[in-house]
């Protein structure tokens, strides 16, 4: 994001003709234990209209449910308590997912240790999850056949593999799927530019039409298919056109949404991120947006992708707090920049993982009081009438 759009802060661009209209729901990073922590929902003007004070900070997000709740995933621990001996690589942690009615009261919770990234409820009403845990860790005759990522770097000697975790309404685990049982340790390479701490890296995860799971394997450079009752590997897609990715999302037409960080791309160029759409059937990209000129929209880590109804894709540039709405010429038709900061190990941020965009007639927001003078002194600080527009850079 250039300089000049560094600097403006709030709804900077909005076109009511165009933008797929409703209501943007986020949870900001913030630092552990430093402050109250909240999930927002904000109209298209930058005005908020309800929040949720949660009881932890996010790990890594909230989603709204048709019944008006907040699911959301709350960091327990930090890496150093966990007791692990976890590098700053196993970022996206949680513990424990919660359930906030509308106002904020706790209706349900499970412990998820070691949880981390995405999660997914699931048509039965279970709850889909990616974590780390000590029954993934790559056994060592598997380990020395992985390929890929820079030699000597697992974490004190060991591959810590992904896990996949089903539990029910009560808290029970009912389904499980541990990576290394069934990625191919050499068609399933790690990026050679990656530490070998990690295979594969899961940072989505995602339930298809057809039941199976598509899953965001960020080392590996590749969205990977996975057959729900067998696990087995159905699907790879993506390879050497995607890199680094995150929120992997099966569309109604059967193609795939990505948000393609562009992470050790293989090119010569200024580093830039992309949301792209792949088909299945052919592999092929039909459809991206990227910036004009690229390196104007990149984050390194996190972010993400939602195509709307109308075809409009929202998207979400993690490292700036950017949000935005694009139609499918590209034209962005809405744009939000959290102005809100925190001070996170030494600087300032002012990080979103991820904004979902709900209409006006979700089944979720019906009959709630959505007046944004329940929020007026939060409006007069951070809604659309605290910051200066059209900023310009100075001519010296």
């Amino acid at each position: 994001m250039s300089v000049t759009k560094t600097g403006q802060k709030g709804v900077t661009i909005y076109d009511s003709t165009k933008a797929y209209n409703g209501y943007n729901f986020f949870c900001p990073f913030w630092e552990l234990e430093s402050q109250i922590e909240y999930c927002w929902l904000m109209d298209m003007e930058g005005r908020f209209v309800h929040r949720w004070q949660t009881p932890y900070p996010p790990g890594c997000h909230g989603i709204l449910l048709p019944n008006g709740n907040v699911l959301f995933a709350g960091k327990l621990k930090t890496m150093s308590e966990l007791g692990l001996g976890w590098s700053e690589e196993f970022s996206g942690l949680g513990g424990i997912l919660i359930e906030l009615d509308w106002d904020s009261n706790i209706v349900w919770q499970a412990e998820v240790p070691y949880q981390g990234h995405d999660f997914t409820v699931m048509p039965n009403g279970h709850i889909m999850y990616v974590a780390w845990e000590p029954k993934g860790v790559v056994p060592d005759e598997i380990a020395a056949k992985v390929k890929g990522g820079r030699p000597g770097t697992e974490l004190n000697g060991k591959i810590w593999g992904d896990v996949l975790v089903e539990i029910d309404r009560d808290g029970n685990r009912v389904w499980e799927w541990l990576a290394y049982e069934h990625l191919d340790p050499e068609i399933d390479a790690l990026c050679p530019l990656e530490n070998r701490s990690q295979w594969p890296y899961l940072n989505s995860v995602w339930i298809c039409h057809d039941g199976n799971i598509l899953l965001s394997t960020r080392y590996l450079n590749q969205v990977t298919k996975i057959d729900y009752k067998t696990g087995k590997v159905i699907g790879r897609y993506g390879k050497g056109k995607i890199f680094h990715q995150h929120d992997c999302r099966e569309l109604d037409n059967g193609n795939i949404l990505l948000f393609d960080n562009g992470t050790h791309r293989h090119e010569y160029k200024p580093e830039y991120s992309r949301a792209v759409e792949l088909n299945p059937d052919t592999d092929d990209i039909v459809w991206e947006y990227k910036a004009n000129p690229p390196s104007d929209f990149f984050s390194a880590h996190s972010g993400g992708c939602e195509r709307q109804p109308n075809g409009n894709t929202v998207i979400i540039e993690t490292s700036k707090g950017r949000m935005f709405e694009v139609t499918p010429s590209g034209e962005i038709v809405w744009e939000y920049v959290n102005p809100r900061y925190t001070q996170y190990v030494g600087r300032l941020k002012n990080e979103i993982w991820r904004v979902h965009r709900y209409p006006y007639d979700y089944p979720g927001l019906k009959g709630k009081d959505l007046a944004p003078e329940n929020l007026a002194w939060v409006n007069r600080i951070w809604g659309p009438d605290a910051f200066v527009k059209d900023i310009k850079p100075c001519i010296f």
